[in-house]
């Protein structure tokens, strides 16, 4: 079982505390049989307190993240001297220590901060919530910094932007260690999207659109029923009874992205979820999920998940590939 260690720090919101236990607690095999071991610690096993003002008790200490094959650093704003300079507490900085070579290292919001003050980000591209990206690009200049994207995936690094993101990321992480599958169900059973893209903007600092009963919702419902079909921007737009550049517009401020993005984005989820749940050939797989052809398939694989369909299936039916 993969055991997963989450950091409580002074400060901590719950509602990010909570979020990994909700969402890696809901990953199941088709047994039914729990797929992560998460546990909540902090870095010296004594209470800390929320933003919220109430106590958090955990049964852990530093040991849990010495024994975890994934690491997941919470929010704080407490710790927002660690932006001019200050050095982590040294509690803090013993537990990392503890942490093994090539454990996952993942940040949620502003747990960025303690990464990135650890030296852990140097170097490397990431991201935090909106709110805290020049303060944090002034404290921390050696990190790449990407303020416009939900999360970042550098391999054995992950960050998170704030508050939703982070579901984004946990999901996005059991998509990656068992699957669609696994990821849309857990997604179902806390009730939230099943899927956002990392590299989706964050929404940061933009106009409100003006209330109007005309939504760009049917249409996406309308297109992914026909993803299999070479649906055109000009039959979106006709179908939600919009001009070209209303419903352009209109769309990326409902969805964050363009429809064009969209669309390939929910095709390229469709044909992993062929690849992992059935044993279709490639040009199949392909036909059935709107790219046309293999080679297409393969050229959107590669770009975006850096594997191509046959890899991507080996990954997760080994015996069939």
């Amino acid at each position: 079982m993969h055991r997963i260690a989450v950091l409580a720090l002074e400060g901590v919101p719950p509602f990010e505390l909570g979020i990994p236990s909700r969402v890696f607690g809901n990953a199941q095999d088709e047994a039914g049989n729990p797929l992560y071991e998460v546990t909540v610690c902090t870095a010296d096993g004594l209470p800390v307190t929320s933003d919220a003002g109430f106590t958090v008790g955990v049964s852990a200490g530093p040991e849990a993240l010495a024994a975890a094959d994934t690491v997941i650093v919470t929010p704080t704003h407490a710790m927002d001297e660690l932006a001019h300079g200050a050095p982590l507490p040294q509690p803090l900085t013993d537990a990392l220590a503890a942490i093994r070579p090539g454990t996952r290292l993942v940040s949620l919001c502003t747990g960025s901060y303690v990464l990135a003050a650890a030296g852990l980000l140097d170097g490397r591209p990431a991201t935090t919530h909106w709110l805290h990206a020049p303060e944090f690009q002034r404290g921390f200049p050696r990190v790449r910094l990407d303020e416009e994207v939900l999360f970042v995936d550098d391999g054995d690094v992950l960050t998170s932007a704030g508050v939703a993101a982070g579901i984004d990321l946990c999901l996005y992480l059991i998509r990656q260690d068992h699957g669609t599958g696994v990821a849309n169900r857990a997604a179902r059973l806390c009730v939230v999207p099943p899927w956002r893209d990392g590299g989706q903007a964050q929404y940061i600092d933009r106009p409100v659109p003006e209330p109007t009963l005309a939504t760009t919702t049917a249409t996406r419902a309308w297109a992914l029923e026909r993803l299999a079909e070479p649906v055109t921007l000009g039959e979106l737009a006709t179908h939600a009874r919009m001009s070209l550049r209303t419903f352009t517009r209109r769309f990326r401020d409902e969805v964050g992205m363009t429809p064009v993005q969209w669309l390939t984005a929910q095709r390229l989820e469709l044909a992993r979820h062929l690849l992992e749940s059935s044993d279709l050939p490639v040009d199949l797989v392909a036909h059935r999920s709107g790219f046309g052809s293999a080679n297409s398939l393969r050229q959107h694989m590669r770009s975006t998940l850096g594997v191509s369909p046959i890899a991507y299936r080996r990954t997760f039916q080994p015996a069939s590939a």
